[in-house]
């Protein structure tokens, strides 16, 4: 995963398509208000993959997520072992 900071998103590579989630800094929080990929990704889980290494990233900067797009509050419900890095 790559933090595109000139972007304000998180990035994944996958077979040389592109999964993405855009955020915002808020009161310390990364708030994120979009989630996509590619259009040949769809249905792939590469948007879930992302999600984790988000995740991940979080936890090892304690950072925190505030989700806000449907994609990933629906990723965050399915994924409780996850909401430990959610404000």
């Amino acid at each position: 995963m790559i933090d595109n900071k000139e972007a304000s998103r998180f990035e994944r590579e996958e077979n040389g398509l592109l999964v993405w989630a855009t955020y915002r800094v808020r009161d310390g929080a990364y708030q994120i208000p979009h989630v996509e990929a590619d259009p040949p990704l769809h249905g792939t889980g590469a948007a879930g993959r992302l999600m984790q290494e988000i995740v991940d990233h979080a936890r090892a900067e304690a950072l925190v997520i505030v989700p806000r797009c449907s994609y990933a509050r629906a990723w965050f419900a399915r994924n409780p072992e996850a909401q430990d890095v959610l404000d």
